[in-house]
């Protein structure tokens, strides 16, 4: 199993990211949470792994910090919560606010995520908070910003991102153009995305 992979960001978008390891390219599925610490394509970088692996089907998922991905393999031990929603939940909401919202039984917090239903989120914190205890040794990253380029591009791929977290374009390009309103034009990336995501939960 791949545990770690560090190598020369070749390609980088918001749920996935091309690693060059010496040669050989790794396609990673990432959350926003990681891609928001990622720094500009062709610089070094270097992710925790979990390797998922199912009949015919090999994925890696990466993570900038211990606690990610300590937080992400934490969802799957959940009946009905696969890799890919797993993913989905870490990029609707940070680890940290995740884990406050499961001891606190927060289920609304949870339903705000695509794909997570009541009885999605009521399973989470029932077969999860007794075991969030386990992520007090999991260590963290600090958190790194990057500045995009303004323009329409920017929006554009904010919306998508937001697409491909499950929610419909048209809600996504909408909840685009308001966070647009709220921040600087050249605001980056990972703020806009933010705000937006805030307009459509």
């Amino acid at each position: 199993m791949i545990a770690y992979l560090e190598g020369q960001l070749r390609e980088k978008l918001p749920t996935r990211v091309v690693l060059d390891v010496s040669g050989v390219g790794y396609e990673v599925l990432i959350p926003l949470s990681t891609f928001y610490e990622l720094p500009d394509e062709g610089k070094t970088v270097a992710l925790r792994i979990h390797t998922h692996v199912r009949e015919d089907v090999l994925q890696l998922f990466g993570f900038r910090s211990a606690r990610e991905r300590a937080v992400f393999e934490l969802l799957l031990r959940t009946s009905g919560v696969g890799p890919k929603l797993a993913q989905a939940i870490l990029s609707g909401i940070a680890p940290d606010e995740l884990v406050t919202a499961i001891e606190a039984g927060d289920v609304a917090t949870l339903r705000a995520v695509p794909g997570v239903g009541t009885k999605t989120a009521e399973r989470i914190v029932v077969d999860l908070r007794d075991r969030v205890r386990e992520l007090d040794s999991a260590g963290s990253t600090p958190a790194g910003v990057r500045r995009a380029p303004a323009g329409d591009a920017v929006a554009d791929e904010a919306a998508s991102a937001l697409v491909n977290l499950g929610y419909p374009r048209g809600h996504a390009e909408r909840a685009v153009a308001h966070a647009r309103e709220e921040l600087e034009e050249a605001a980056p990336l990972e703020d806009l995305i933010r705000a937006a995501l805030r307009r459509v939960r």
